[in-house]
């Protein structure tokens, strides 16, 4: 059968009204935001389908999310940690990181982050009236142990509360955490006082040659907090749903969510999650085995057609982080991808330090709209 990214023509999927496909005029090729250019899984769409046309459309409730969640972490990951009473239903994964933030900080205290990282770490932690405080990443996009020390260091300064919220796999830098460099991470907090939690968002989406370890695995995250969700792994970003979960010494703090929070999420979201981590594994070996193949055609084509950008291809997600400094193009490569050579891409300032001269790529596309995007970058600099 047809991989699942290379089913749908261009045509097709402008066909689509979603931000990916209605944000830039029609001569743009959008290889920006984080959707997949894929069908969805038939097991989802078949789930969908049926709570439709029975008139299942009411408000969100119960632990099957949580359960599916479960068996899909011991198939996977060998991970029996997702336990139903530990977990709350939130409307997505960055919701639910808000929420667990407004559990253990007030406003004014610090949150690291690892930069560069997802830009809305940076505008929900000013709207809530949080202070960031930056841990850059080190050689190879992998966590700088001294620079996280010291970022704990300034964040806990003066005995105030702190927190940090991990990106893993990290968002745009496909980095997922070694074992190894996780347990650092829970000894330092540990050692600083300071509560961890993880958008573990993309973990589903873990490419060939590395392996996820969810953060609540290992020994000493017992007061750490997770958020999860199937929507990247199977393009269900508008059917929104997560999961939080709480580890053990965590799990007093998660029942002081609002009640409410839990009328966030879509029930229909709930629905297609649901059958997306039952029943929609074969569907995501399928995307998988695109993805892998376009990381590696991606190293090709820029070598080919841009070799002076620097791209490491990434060991998960679907988004590639290309070093654009060398073309001199200022610090915002992706406004004149765009301007230049219609194709959009999302430009590296708004991830924070590091994101000067950069550009996020998603090649979580056919090959054939991948090539293309490729050569109208090259485009641009001619």
């Amino acid at each position: 059968m047809t991989e699942p990214l290379r089913r749908l023509s261009l045509d097709e999927l402008r066909l689509r009204t979603s931000a990916k496909w209605r944000t830039h005029p029609p001569d743009v090729l959008p290889l920006w935001v984080a959707e997949m250019d894929a069908p969805l899984a038939e097991p989802v769409a078949r789930a969908l389908t049926e709570a439709v046309a029975r008139g299942d459309t009411g408000y969100a409730s119960g632990t099957a999310y949580a359960e599916a969640l479960d068996a899909f972490a011991r198939e996977r990951w060998g991970w029996d940690g997702v336990v139903a009473a530990h977990t709350a239903i939130v409307p997505d994964v960055m919701q639910g990181v808000v929420e667990v933030l407004r559990l253990i900080t007030g406003p004014g205290d610090t949150v690291v982050v690892n930069s560069p990282v997802y830009p809305p770490f940076y505008g929900f932690m000013e709207h809530m009236d949080r202070r960031v405080v930056e841990a850059p990443l080190g050689d190879g996009h992998r966590i700088d142990t001294a620079a996280l020390e010291e970022a704990f260091g300034r964040a806990a300064a003066g005995g105030r509360r702190a927190a940090y919220l991990l990106c893993s796999p990290h968002n745009p830098t496909g980095t997922v955490h070694t074992a190894q460099e996780l347990a650092t991470v829970a000894a330092l907090a540990d050692a600083h006082g300071l509560r961890v939690v993880v958008d573990e968002i993309h973990a589903p989406l873990v490419l060939p040659g590395a392996r996820f370890v969810p953060y609540l695995s290992l020994p000493g995250t017992g007061s750490a907090f997770s958020v999860m969700s199937a929507s990247k792994g199977w393009h269900l970003a508008g059917a929104k749903a997560a999961l939080a979960l709480a580890g053990p010494e965590a799990a007093a703090d998660l029942e002081r969510i609002p009640y409410v929070v839990s009328h966030g999420p879509s029930h229909l979201g709930v629905i297609g999650h649901v059958a997306a981590l039952r029943h929609g594994g074969d569907w995501l070996d399928g995307v998988l085995r695109g993805l892998d193949e376009n990381r590696r055609l991606l190293a090709g084509l820029l070598s080919h057609h841009l070799p002076g950008v620097r791209y490491a291809p990434p060991e998960a997600t679907c988004l590639a982080w290309l070093d654009c400094r060398a073309l001199g193009l200022g610090d915002d490569p992706a406004a004149v991808f765009l301007e230049r050579g219609r194709v959009a891409l999302t430009g590296g300032l708004p991830f924070g330090s590091g994101g000067a001269g950069h550009a996020r790529l998603n090649f979580g596309t056919s090959p054939e709209i991948l090539t293309e995007g490729v050569r109208r970058m090259a485009k641009a600099l001619g």
